[in-house]
């Protein structure tokens, strides 16, 4: 295939590559110590840069890939946390109740799904529903500590548990959330 037939954007992604990534590798090298974790950051960010099918202008393109790589090293040291933290609480349970590594696996991307659901919900959602589901307040005790009326600690914690079951792939329990709460 000549030049003239590869598609435009390959062509530069191609030169955003060539041009670049020996910077941004060495970036991330030196911002998390780790070549391996590096070279896997680096390559997220190019294909992200592929997926969104938007390459910078060349000028940008220096800004554009750190703006993606920070905000990469940012998800890797919150899913490190959760997974600390997850692995901590498994470190309390007897062995023979341990999950497979399998099952580990799948805990930590739903905890990590969860974690990003609660970062997306507006504030005073969030606050309501960790009120509810950590705390183990009720509605009523809720409204009082918030200054709010019931029926909105209700409606907010419509909008969390659908954003929970949304963020859980299951969009029919979502749905029926939905139906649920107008029938209440």
């Amino acid at each position: 295939m000549s030049a003239a037939e590869v598609p435009l954007q390959q062509q530069e992604v191609h030169a955003l590559y060539r041009n670049h990534h020996g910077w941004l590798y060495g970036w991330l090298r030196r911002r998390l110590g780790d070549a391996h974790h590096a070279a896997d950051l680096a390559h997220d960010t190019y294909l992200r840069v592929i997926v969104s099918g938007r390459t910078p202008l060349p000028e940008q393109a220096r800004p554009h890939l750190l703006q993606i790589a920070k905000g990469l090293v940012i998800d890797r040291h919150r899913r490190l946390l959760i997974e600390r933290a997850y692995l901590d609480a498994l470190a309390l349970r007897p062995e023979a109740l341990a999950p497979s590594p399998e099952e580990r696996a799948l805990a930590i991307e739903a905890l990590m799904r969860i974690d990003a659901m609660l970062n997306a919900l507006l504030p005073k959602v969030r606050d309501v529903f960790l009120m509810s589901q950590f705390d183990g307040l009720t509605y009523s005790e809720i409204a009082a500590r918030q200054g709010i009326a019931v029926a909105t600690v209700r409606k907010y914690m419509l909008k969390a548990m659908q954003a929970c079951y949304a963020a859980l792939g299951n969009d029919r329990l979502a749905d029926q959330a939905v139906v649920d709460s107008q029938g209440a």
